[in-house]
């Protein structure tokens, strides 16, 4: 697929109209929409802050732009000019979708170091056993939590399911203690558990809608993705202004 690619004038200042698409630029984009064979369904369809185009949410808080009889599909982002800086309206609601998505899985399919005392904010985090990176992440785990950040791993096999790393995050969510099995894990040791119904794969799936392909991947509570390490200082910061 390939889409126009577009970065919208910072000097034009838009008004924002987010009403829901009229019955026939619903029906035009739609049926463009179909043509591109996108893979990816749409959530909804609404009038954008651009006159004349219509912002398309695509699951996974993907977002595209289109006229209203369907002939134009735009990707990229569109900014406005706020008080004289500008702002990009695409990120913003890609993250809001994110965020939706992130904080709406259940702490109970995480495995979750809290943070010591009073809990300030938390991250999210794809992660993969078998990634270096992840296990220098992890290694900062504690100085993260003393800072009053919790921390909620979920899978994500970076060479896909069925490979070593998948094997690894099963027996990682399929053991009676998580977090313990996690530690271990990353230490290099082995463990073993039964095989369980565990959400490695559903997990897997929402990082790709949400464009993760690699590890470690940080998403903040407002649905900010960041990929790969960063020290824990800087996590703690982003993660503290984004709360």
């Amino acid at each position: 697929m390939r889409l126009i690619q577009i970065f919208a004038a910072a000097a034009i200042a838009l008004v924002s109209t987010f009403a829901v698409a009229d019955d026939a630029a619903d029906k035009a984009i739609r049926q463009s929409l179909e043509k591109l064979e996108l893979e990816v369904p749409v959530e909804s369809i609404s009038a954008s802050p651009l006159p004349g185009m219509y912002e398309v949410k695509l699951k996974g808080s993907r977002v595209l732009y289109a006229s209203a009889d369907g002939q134009y599909i735009v990707q990229g982002n569109l900014y406005q000019l706020a008080n004289g800086k500008p702002v990009n309206l695409t990120e913003k609601t890609e993250r809001l979708g994110i965020s939706k998505l992130i904080n709406a899985i259940p702490v109970a399919e995480t495995v979750v170091y809290p943070a010591v005392g009073e809990t300030k904010s938390h991250i999210t985090v794809f992660t993969d056993t078998t990634c270096p990176y992840c296990h220098k992440l992890h290694a900062e785990v504690p100085e993260l939590n003393k800072r009053g950040i919790e921390v909620r791993y979920v899978a994500f096999p970076r060479q896909g399911l069925n490979s070593p790393g998948d094997e690894q995050l099963q027996a990682v969510w399929c053991s009676k203690d998580k977090k313990a099995a996690m530690d271990k894990m990353v230490d290099g040791k082995e463990i073993k558990a039964a095989k369980c119904d565990n959400p490695v794969s559903k997990q897997f799936a929402l990082g790709q809608s949400i464009g993760v392909n690699g590890t470690p991947a940080i998403v903040l509570a407002d649905g900010q993705v960041i990929p790969g390490y960063q020290p824990a200082p800087q996590v703690a910061k982003l993660a503290l202004g984004a709360k």
